[in-house]
């Protein structure tokens, strides 16, 4: 908008807009010179006057209407620019005015003078002397014929032939006598009877020109016929047709025809006469158009010296206030920032030693900033590095300032939190907990632990309802300027860690159960049989009762025991897997057949419903057989148990091909409709020793886990809406599935999100 402020005040568009109206100027000038070409061009002319008319009017209020706009903001200069622009205007207004009325009426004088009542009936009376002299020859030429038609009465038509010839030597003699250039009689029906022309006639003195019905019943009728007639482009010729009557009674009316051809002069000067009143006509039609051209021309010369005139005027008043409104520019620009701006001194008076001055108070404004920024790219520098490393660090990093609104995150936060923290910066911790439930717990721990104040803190959360954990660390940020200061939170995913440790933890605890609790039980279980086979006979029958009693509860005790430890060594025991192929469907329908026999839960009313949804899309995975058969039978008898006391027992079974690109993946889901996990127990299932049941050892699920872990997998273990529970084991299809369980592993890891992703929706 700026610059087209510019561009309509400046020198271009007054030059440009001049140049066209002086082109429109001169077209009118050259139009006017010939009216022929004037009435040709006449719109165009307008519509081109009419054009520059209204730009020049649409400058001037452009131009009128920013200097309104600048004075009423008080710009600098703008009340002497105003004030030089009415002087200009009326001294530029009043002489033009003055001049184009005085001009406009001496041009019409001047146009009403061409048209002089002498000068249009001179002409008038040439034309009608042109027409009285033809006139003259006709008649004359009328008289002539009606001679030679009484001359012709006395040639007999009796004898057709002898009275041709008879009439042909007449017409040739009254055609010399007279002068005329063709003769032709005509019988009465029109048919030639003789002729007689000018050899000069050529082709006409052998074809004489024959008059149409119309004068031929005109002539019958006794009236005579003249006309001036076109002769081709060699000029005009009369025409004149008259009655020959017979002397003989009761003989019809022949039929004289006379040609005079008009000497070319003659034409010549018709044509003149004819030509130079037509351009009279012409001119006087355009007598209006000629005086509102010229007049539309002054008006726009009037118009051009106007907008001349207020344009010096501006550009005068901007040349006079130039060094104050140069001051209020720079002025302007040093509250913008700018300490650059130079003013240029263009006098040496009081204005020029104030512009001196400014320029040297932003000389040294401008060496003081130049310090600043040097110090600020500095800081940026290691900014930019500190947000490098921040950027490649494994941990997750927010900031946070004094009112705990979150400043910056890195990228590890976002991966590590699994929530886009882009849109959050800027918000709240409390705004960002309430629209992420599932930072709920990370949101609260952090808030409670900056609210202590402490330099520096350090909280375990666990996310998920304990299937995730991390540790945050946070550290009091060094005050600024008095000001209180923000924390930085550290933290880092250490479920995966404290799983590794904890796995270690209870499989060490297992090996040593094992070999500690293993080692007594066969001398306890052999001594307990010795003691009932030897001393069995020899008690009295009330005490054999008890002996049998004491050393039976004893035998099963051990064999408890003994199923215990083994299920301690399945745990601690690093597994053997044989990979291979397996057809994941076919499995589950052997498995599932085994349970299909009527099985009821215990307690139960009613026989179990399995049902199997198996997607037939699934292809041959490479994972042990054999100890997927033991996951899918430990699930089948933990949901089994589960529907104890249940009316209507039903498990369903399914599998299902999940494409997730880069990565696909065969999913088994083992839900039943019984009354699901207890909720303090959902973020422990899979630990060892924990287990619902009275008579459980807790090793089910950790077994199945880790059998799950080690094909590279994943599984998840929920509540389902509408009653129940479910387990989902996803397994990697892509790679050779079978081999020890890492944490870091890629398939598990990437099972793992998703199934957690499909979990908390």
């Amino acid at each position: 908008m700026i610059r087209l402020g510019r561009f309509v005040t400046g020198v271009i568009p007054l030059a440009v807009l001049s140049g066209v109206l002086l082109a429109a100027l001169l077209m009118m000038n050259a139009a006017t010179q010939n009216s022929a070409v004037f009435g040709r061009v006449y719109s165009l002319l307008l519509l081109v006057n009419v054009v520059g008319i209204v730009l020049l009017l649409a400058l001037i209020l452009f131009n009128l209407f920013n200097l309104i706009e600048q004075y009423r903001a008080r710009v600098p200069g703008t009340r002497l620019s105003l004030r030089l622009l009415i002087l200009f205007v009326l001294l530029s207004v009043l002489p033009v005015s003055v001049v184009f009325v005085f001009s406009v009426d001496t041009l019409n004088r001047g146009i009403d003078q061409w048209f002089d009542v002498k000068i249009e009936q001179a002409l008038d009376d040439a034309l009608l002397l042109g027409r009285t002299a033809l006139d003259a020859v006709k008649q004359d030429l009328i008289k002539r014929a009606q001679e030679m038609a009484a001359d012709l009465e006395t040639v007999s038509s009796a004898a057709p032939g002898r009275a041709n010839r008879a009439a042909l030597t007449a017409l040739n003699n009254l055609r010399e006598i007279h002068s005329v250039t063709e003769l032709t009689l005509f019988a009465p029906d029109g048919l030639i009877v003789a002729s007689s022309g000018e050899a000069s006639l050529g082709a006409s003195t052998l074809v004489p020109d024959r008059p149409n019905e119309t004068i031929l019943a005109q002539v019958r009728q006794g009236m005579p016929y003249a006309s001036l007639d076109a002769q081709g482009k060699s000029g005009l010729r009369l025409r004149v047709v008259v009655p020959v009557y017979a002397r003989e009674v009761g003989a019809p009316r022949r039929i004289l025809q006379a040609i005079q051809t008009l000497p070319p002069r003659y034409t010549k000067l018709g044509e003149s006469v004819q030509t130079a009143f037509a351009e009279y006509e012409k001119l006087v039609y355009l007598r209006g158009p000629l005086k509102f051209g010229y007049t539309l021309t002054l008006s726009l010369v009037a118009l051009l010296t106007m907008l001349v005139a207020v344009w010096a005027a501006i550009f005068s008043a901007r040349r006079l206030v130039a060094p104050i409104r140069d001051l209020a520019e720079g002025t302007r620009a040093v509250a913008r920032g700018d300490y650059r701006k130079q003013l240029p001194i263009t006098s040496h008076d009081e204005i020029g030693m104030l512009v001196a001055s400014f320029n040297d108070m932003t000389r040294r404004i401008h060496r003081a900033q130049t310090q600043l920024k040097r110090s600020q790219q500095e800081a940026e520098v290691q900014r930019a590095y500190l947000e490098t490393v921040l950027t490649h660090l494994s941990s997750g990093v927010l900031s946070f300032d004094s009112r705990h609104i979150l400043r910056t995150h890195n990228a590890a936060a976002v991966q590590i939190l699994g929530v886009d923290l882009g849109y959050a910066e800027g918000k709240s911790l409390e705004w960002v907990g309430e629209r992420h439930p599932a930072m709920a717990a990370f949101v609260i721990a952090v808030r409670a632990a900056m609210a202590t104040a402490q330099s520096e803190w350090q909280v375990q959360v666990s996310l998920e309802e304990g299937r995730r954990t991390l540790i945050a660390r946070g550290t009091l940020l060094p005050a600024l300027s008095g000001r209180r200061s923000g924390y930085v939170v550290v933290f880092d995913d250490v479920t995966a860690l404290i799983q590794a440790q904890r796995n270690a933890a209870w499989g060490e605890v297992a090996r040593r159960m094992a070999h500690e609790i293993k080692n007594p039980l066969t001398p306890i279980q052999l001594a307990a049989e010795r003691m009932r086979h030897k001393f069995l006979k020899l008690l009295p029958p009330e005490e054999r009762a008890t002996l049998e009693r004491a050393t039976r509860t004893i035998i099963e005790q051990v064999e408890a025991l003994k199923s215990l430890v083994n299920a301690f060594s399945d745990y601690a025991r690093a597994a053997r897997t044989e990979p291979g192929p397996v057809q994941l469907n076919e499995l589950v329908r052997d498995v599932v057949e085994l349970y299909q026999s009527g099985h009821e839960p215990a307690g139960g009313v009613a026989p179990i419903a399995l049902r199997l949804e198996l997607d037939e899309r699934l292809p041959i995975l490479v994972a042990d057989a054999g100890r997927l058969r033991q996951v899918l039978h430990n699930l089948l008898l933990n949901a089994r148990d589960a529907l104890a006391g249940n009316p209507r027992p039903i498990i369903g079974v399914s599998t299902r091909l999940v494409a997730e690109p880069p990565r696909r993946f065969a999913e088994l889901k083992v839900q039943d409709n019984g009354p699901g996990f207890p909720e303090a127990m959902l973020g422990r299932l899979f630990e060892p020793y924990v287990t619902s049941k009275e008579k459980g050892t807790g090793l089910g699920l950790a077994i199945v886990k880790r059998i799950v872990e080690e094909h590279g997998g994943a599984i998840l273990a929920e509540n389902a809406k509408e009653g129940g529970a479910y387990v989902t084991i996803r397994l990697p299809l892509e790679e050779v599935a079978a081999r020890p369980a890492v944490p870091d592993e890629t398939p598990a890891r990437a099972a793992g999100r998703q199934l957690r992703g499909k979990g908390s929706s």
